[in-house]
């Protein structure tokens, strides 16, 4: 199967650490700045190579990466807090916390640990068994299900690779970006076992995260700030 990669446009964010694919367009959180963005991938400046910025919203999230879209919501991954601002009150200090964001004026909605303590660097809302979560856990190097009414674990499995990034369900598995490996994996979402691979060659930009693009994939590269479109035929 060939697979192609394309780039799309570059982030208006200097380290744009997640994407999320929605109905009104694609979101970017940055993290160094922790606010989001929703672009249109359809009016692309032909002067800078960005995406018009539809909305741009704050957090309270603190050194930022990983996001989902569900139930009416943003939800975005804090790794701690960050070095490079001043502290906020809303800071998480240690491991992770997972906010529930108003997507229209980021206002936090709910805030959660992430499960096991540690950080996360990829979310994705469950669309096959919703009311549930999937997170990346960087401690335990595994991929958590949870569920949101309670914040229990409901089941996990292992990841193959350290640095689990960006995920995207699909109806049959769960695809999850190993960074460091610049490999994108789709696991089975009962066991973990590998069902199919997509590797990311030198020289395209490194995945971080990832989300469903029609039936294509996108992802973000937080060192270059570019989003590239991964197509397979």
């Amino acid at each position: 199967m060939e697979v192609k990669f394309e780039k799309l446009f570059r982030s208006s964010y200097s380290a744009p650490n997640a994407v999320q694919c929605t109905s009104e367009g694609v979101w970017l959180v940055d993290q160094i700045t922790d606010k989001a963005a929703l672009l249109d991938p359809d009016n692309v400046s032909d002067h800078h190579g960005v995406a018009y910025m539809k909305r741009e919203i704050p957090t309270d999230s603190s050194n930022t990466s990983g996001m989902a879209s569900g139930e009416g919501s943003l939800w975005v991954v804090a790794n701690g807090g960050s070095s490079w601002r001043d502290k906020r009150p809303a800071d998480t200090e240690k491991g992770g916390t997972i906010f529930r964001v108003d997507p229209q004026t980021g206002e936090t909605q709910s805030r959660n640990p992430v499960p096991g303590g540690g950080g996360s660097h990829g979310m994705e809302y469950d669309n096959q068994d919703p009311g549930h979560l999937l997170l990346t856990t960087l401690k335990d190097q595994t991929l958590s299900k949870v569920r949101i009414s309670d914040w229990s674990v409901q089941h996990v499995i292992p990841l193959p690779h350290k640095r689990g990034h960006g995920v995207v369900r699909h109806p049959d598995g769960v695809w999850v970006v190993h960074t460091a490996d610049r490999v994108i994996v789709k696991l089975n979402i009962d066991d973990g076992s590998e069902m199919d691979r997509i590797e990311v060659p030198q020289p395209n930009p490194t995945p971080h995260g990832l989300s469903a693009f029609g039936d294509d994939f996108i992802y973000c590269d937080a060192e270059s700030g570019w989003v590239v479109k991964i197509s397979r035929n």
